[in-house]
């Protein structure tokens, strides 16, 4: 079965080294406690992209990622002491507690504002333009690997309410004006997308298919 993930994030890691390597580059992770879990060739969401352990020790794990993967997601941005958020696959049984998450981001959006209200905060993000249809006000995105709910969409921006623990345990925190957050939309969408050209076609050809049959008769 494919692994998948929730967008609940359980932490944060930090980038301890960064190796640069022809066609992409190499992050030692530390996880801390999280150490635990890993293992040889499992699955962990760094920002909400999926990477593989190809290496681990008792607080860090190293993970190999390539060109396009650096191109695609704001991993290619992190330096030495980059907080990034962690999540663990889903296990077979588990509450989902999030919505469903593939670890695939779909582009990059651009953090335009961030306000603080009483103890929570407003986000406003900009989505690249070719995102925007599969964004629905109330419906669901992963940011940076976090399950959020979408409060509002004005054209390409849309805004999330942020509650105090989403701040503290996310690098969520971290985020001010131009800083570039991962962005995964809700598989749903995708999937529909995918499957109503077809459906129309069908449903379009039907009323011609049953009277070429009347014709027959």
């Amino acid at each position: 079965m494919k692994e998948m993930f929730t967008g609940i994030v359980e932490g944060k890691g930090k980038v301890l080294e960064i190796d640069e390597r022809p066609g992409g580059r190499a992050l030692r992770v530390d996880v801390g406690a999280f150490a635990k879990r890993l293992r040889m060739g499992s699955s962990v969401a760094l920002n909400g992209c999926c990477t593989t352990v190809v290496k681990f020790d008792d607080h860090s794990f190293v993970t190999e990622l390539m060109e396009i993967t650096l191109q695609k997601t704001n991993l290619g941005d992190v330096k030495v002491n980059s907080p990034l958020n962690l999540e663990f696959p889903m296990v077979l049984g588990a509450e989902l507690g999030g919505h469903m998450v593939q670890g695939h981001v779909d582009g990059v959006g651009v953090v335009e504002e961030v306000q603080m209200l009483e103890s929570s905060h407003i986000i406003k993000i900009r989505l690249p333009e070719f995102l925007t249809k599969y964004v629905v006000a109330t419906g669901s995105v992963a940011v940076n690997g976090v399950s959020m709910t979408i409060a509002d969409i004005r054209g390409d921006v849309f805004t999330l309410g942020v509650i105090p623990h989403t701040w503290e345990v996310t690098n969520f925190s971290e985020f001010k004006p131009g800083v570039r957050v991962n962005i995964e939309v809700d598989l749903i969408g995708k999937y529909i997308e995918k499957l109503l050209p077809d459906l129309w076609t069908r449903l379009s050809r039907e009323p011609q298919t049953k009277a070429e049959e009347a014709n027959r008769v």
